[in-house]
Formats: C-alpha cells, structure tokens, sequence
C-alpha cells in the first residue's frame, strides 16, 4: 500500500521476531492483543482482496497512542478482514465493546415507530438534534484499502443511487474537487463540509489517499439529510434539524437510510451487515448500529454540579463541546450523544439518548429553582450489559467515529477519527 511496505512479501524471508513490531510504549487496544506468536500464526494470512496482518496493525503501530486515550489501533480493509483476523479482531472487540462476545448476535431495529417520545424535548434547552451512521458498500474494499479506480467506482455508484431518491430525500451531489467556488462557500457556511484528514490516525490508516479525488456530499434540498461519500466508510448518513424533535429526526434517519439500501440493491450492491457484528464498518468502535445520535442541549448548571459525569456514566451517555473533538463546552452548551454501538438496536440507542437528555433537562431546571437532584440520579443503566455491574464505573461512555472522543475521564477509548482535527462541524 502507498503508506507502509505492508505488502513486501520479502519480510516473510524474515523470522517472526525479526519482524514482529515494538508495542512496549503503545497503549492502543491492538497492542493489548496482539502477541508474537498471534503475530506468527496470522502474518501470511491475507483477505482475498489482499489485505494482510499488518495492514491491519500499522495505523496503532505508527501511533502508540497516548496514557489516557486508549484508542483502537487497528482498521479493516474489507468484510472478509473481519473473519480471517478474528483471532485479533475479536478480543479487541471485546474489549472495546464492553464484553461482547464471539457468539454473541447483534439487535437490528430501524423501525422508528418503536421510539418512544422524542418530539417532545424542551426546545428552550435542546437547540438541535443528529443523527447519524455509517455504512459500507458490499462487494467493494473499505476505505484503508481501496484503490482510485475502486474508490471513483464507490462514488459513482453512489450518486447513481442518490440521484434518484424524490419527495423529501430529493437531493443533489457536490464532489470535493469539482465544486464552485459558491457551493464551497454555501457548504461551509451550512457547516457541512468535510476536510481532508490531518490525523496520524487516520494518515496511517491510507484514509487520505489522493484526496479529495472521488470524495464528495450530498444533501437533500432542505439540507435536512446528508451523505457523504468516501471518508472514513463509504458512506456517512446524517439527519439533522434545529429544535429538539428528535423522534422527527430519527423516523427521517431510518425512511431515509431504508430508501438508499433499498436503491443499492436494485444496482446489485447492498450493505456489509451479519448477524454478529451487525452493520460492518472501518473501524471496530463502530460495529454494530454505528450510530451516534446527540443533541446539542444547555446544562450550565448541571454542568458545573459533582456528580454531572457519573449521571452521564449511569445513563449511558457520553459528552463533548460543540466545538467538536476535545472542545470545551462555550456557554453551559453541550453535545451529549449515546454510548453504545454494537449489542443494542438503534432504537434502544435512540431512546437512551430521549430518555438521558429529558432527564438531564428536568435537573437542570431544579437546579436554576435552587433544589437539590440528588433523588433524581439514575441507578447504573446496565440494561446491554448486566454482567459488568462491578465494573460500571471503569467503562466510560466509549465510542467512536467521527469526533466521538470522551472529555475528562481517567479511561477513554477512541477510534480513527476520535483525534482527527476537523475545521468544520456537521451542527447548526
């Protein structure tokens, strides 16, 4: 590959030793894994599109990591990288999961009927809501892997099949190295351009190859609905509105991402799901639903009380300025998404979030009448994951993809994009 000599086939000529990477100062979830003779064992191994051991590995090689970030280390290039590295794969998705076993099978629920509440979050605190996933085009590699004309193949395919959604998904598509100096500038100012990657993380993984060729936008006319096209996964899907309406921006979501698999098929491409892992995705963090549904939500009070991170804690939430990743929060305002990715349904994801922010919202309005909360803390919300009762406080609000990085917290977990710098946001 173009960012490491992963595929010299002479390093197998070396012994395993000679060749096993140093991890001694590395704190990512691929180094607690990986062992030399794991190393040995996989090495030679290779998907049939050709990605191999250390391709897998490089991004967490190149980057130790840091003592308080534990990110994950690790990236697929295609579906198959999933099977043939499972004896890697797996234990990190374990670890990065929560507890979340190989026999285990993943919730799929994109019925949005099934949410309860949601439109009626209190538009004086909540100032908008998101939400939003990624998904990966079957019988195509995935980003770290892909080559240009397999990428340029993505992109068409992908405008083909967005170009005919109508009524409210009706939309149009702006590639990155074709726009007008006027749709950049109404993009921008809409917030909803995407950069080029500057993350080691990221860099390492191949994710910037040939930028921007065969990247891209598109939006629906009421800029409500987003796609993009080609960064950290094929796609990233993304509803969004002002005002706290989540129940509206959720059955958007789900309509919206049932019409464009819907429209994949009929092309003959569907997504990259099974039983398991769910939706399949670049990075492990993001198996599952790869859901991050937030809202951006007013808790100045709240904010600043002892116990605000344990609340976040018990109900399954995870914080973040709204300047995006490792901002602090301007004005009391903060972006609170949910915790959770792979062993739960979108719905259940969806709902914690409803559930988590009404909540919060009713504390904050004791606290501005000068009443105690005390009585309205949570007990641990172990509803995915009973069984790790005694280890709760230790497993922070872990997540990943774009800008999902945790605030303050002695454990924290990251994926790719969990560091990546990123000069716009997808908020209002």
């Amino acid at each position: 590959m173009p960012f490491g000599n992963t595929h010299n086939n002479f390093k197998l000529n070396f012994k395993v030793e000679e060749e096993y990477p140093d991890l001694t100062k590395h704190n990512n979830h691929m180094a607690k894994v990986l062992t030399k003779d794991m190393y040995a064992k996989l090495r030679d191994k290779q998907t049939p599109s050709g990605f191999t051991l250390d391709d897998v590995i490089q991004t967490g090689v190149d980057n130790p990591g840091h003592p308080f970030i534990m990110t994950v280390g690790c990236v697929a290039g295609d579906e198959e990288s999933y099977e043939i590295f499972k004896d890697l794969l797996d234990p990190i998705i374990s670890d990065r999961h929560s507890g979340y076993k190989p026999t285990d099978k993943h919730k799929t629920d994109l019925n949005f009927e099934n949410l309860k509440g949601g439109d009626d979050l209190d538009p004086n605190y909540v100032l908008s809501s998101r939400v939003r996933t990624g998904r990966s085009i079957k019988g195509y590699t995935l980003p770290p892997h892909n080559s240009r004309g397999e990428r340029r193949a993505v992109e068409k395919l992908s405008v083909e099949a967005l170009n005919t959604l109508d009524g409210e998904f009706k939309g149009k598509y702006y590639p990155l190295n074709k726009m007008t100096d006027a749709e950049q500038e109404q993009l921008i100012a809409d917030h909803f351009l995407f950069d080029k990657p500057v993350s080691p993380l990221l860099l390492g993984a191949g994710m910037a190859r040939d930028w921007p060729d065969a990247r891209g936008i598109w939006h629906n006319d009421a800029k409500s609905f987003l796609v993009w096209v080609n960064e950290e996964d094929h796609l990233r899907v993304i509803s969004m509105e002002k005002g706290g309406n989540m129940k509206e921006v959720f059955r958007r979501f789900c309509v919206g991402l049932k019409r464009i698999e819907e429209t994949f098929k009929k092309h003959n491409h569907g997504f990259m799901w099974n039983e398991h892992l769910g939706y399949v995705l670049t990075c492990p963090s993001n198996l599952g639903t790869g859901l991050r549904g937030g809202v951006h939500v007013k808790l100045p009070k709240l904010s600043t009380h002892a116990k605000f991170e344990e609340i976040l804690t018990r109900l399954r939430l995870q914080k973040r300025g709204t300047g995006g990743v490792d901002t602090a929060s301007v004005g009391g305002v903060f972006d609170i998404s949910n915790a959770d990715r792979l062993g739960s349904s979108e719905v259940d994801q969806v709902q914690m979030v409803v559930d988590g922010v009404k909540l919060m919202v009713e504390m904050e309005k004791k606290l501005e009448k000068g009443e105690a909360i005390d009585g309205m803390i949570p007990a641990q919300n172990l509803l995915f994951f009973p069984f790790l009762f005694f280890l709760a406080p230790f497993f922070p609000l872990l997540s990943c993809s774009v800008c999902n990085i945790l605030d303050q917290f002695p454990l924290k977990s990251a994926c790719l994009t969990d560091v990546a710098s990123r000069t716009f946001e997808i908020w209002f």
